[in-house]
């Protein structure tokens, strides 16, 4: 395992300190708050060590209430709701110094037979024919600044691989709101079916609401827009892992009144719909500072 994923791997841990009671550390990932993926992952691991093994997760529903502190642990509480024949329910809030900067509902489910349906996989390149994000950065070294080539395209827990990529990352030609994304752990895993929830759980914030700015030409490296996560949904519809190549299709239907909605499917390789996503998100234009 590489050293970044083991490091995620052991973020997603968390340290129980009391009945339905863990804390987690923080990841810096140089935004100056903490990822929204992060407190997703963390939140699902903790409301896991809370239900029986032989349930999974089936859907997940949170809000982003408040920036986290990345020099700060986080405290996550645990609500078991409802233990039923079938399903578990479970309510997480997340704490910093006192308040609540995350919650979540989520719900698990014991195995069980039952009519299938999907949506057919699009038709994208395979990811070896697609390079990686931080190839192409490297790639631009010259027309990106030294501070974001360190930052995004250096070693990462995860190898992404975006099939549809902007031709300028500060000042993009406007694209239709859509794009696919393949992404999968960069070294193999030996955790159960939780740890693949919760990793997904926080990948799946990546390259995510930044498709609402496609068809506007800005970015968030432009400095034209504040934006920050409002809420996030997950579906995980069957078992999945994620040391194996995974597709986030992702596409956004609306923006408007300073929000923009994304939405999403997650593929296997082979074609299986595994997950749907869903996100708001804050979108603000930036305006230039009074004297």
């Amino acid at each position: 395992m590489s050293r970044e994923l083991d490091a995620l791997v052991t973020l997603l841990e968390l340290e129980k300190i009391e009945e339905n009671l863990f804390r987690g550390q923080s990841q810096d990932l140089g935004w100056g708050t903490v990822f929204g993926g992060q407190v997703l992952g963390q939140a699902l691991s903790a409301a896991v060590q809370t239900v029986p093994r032989e349930r999974a997760v089936h859907s997940l529903h949170a809000y982003f209430l408040r920036p986290g502190d990345v020099s700060k642990p986080i405290l996550f509480e645990v609500d078991r709701i409802r233990d039923g024949g079938s399903f578990n329910t479970r309510r997480v809030v997340a704490i910093q110094s006192g308040a609540a900067i995350f919650n979540m509902a989520a719900s698990f489910h014991k195995m069980e037979e039952g009519f299938e349906h999907q949506d057919p996989m699009p038709d994208v390149p395979p990811p070896e024919q697609v390079p990686t994000d931080q190839e192409r950065l490297r790639r631009a070294a010259d027309r990106v600044p030294k501070a974001v080539i360190e930052r995004y395209a250096g070693e990462s827990a995860f190898e992404i691989r975006s099939v549809d990529q902007l031709d300028d990352l500060f000042h993009p030609s406007p694209l239709p709101p859509k794009r696919a994304v393949w992404l999968k752990t960069s070294a193999p895993l030996t955790g159960d079916a939780a740890l693949h929830s919760s990793l997904l759980a926080y990948v799946s914030d990546h390259a995510f609401l930044g498709t609402a700015l496609f068809p506007h030409g800005v970015t968030f490296f432009s400095g034209e827009v504040q934006v920050a996560s409002l809420d996030h949904v997950m579906w995980f519809h069957a078992p999945l892992r994620v040391d194996e190549w995974l597709l986030h299709v992702i596409d956004s239907p609306r923006a408007g009144g300073s929000r923009g909605l994304v939405r999403g499917r997650v593929f296997t390789r082979d074609g299986r719909l595994v997950a749907s996503t869903a996100q708001e998100g804050m979108i603000r234009k930036r305006t230039a500072a009074r004297p």
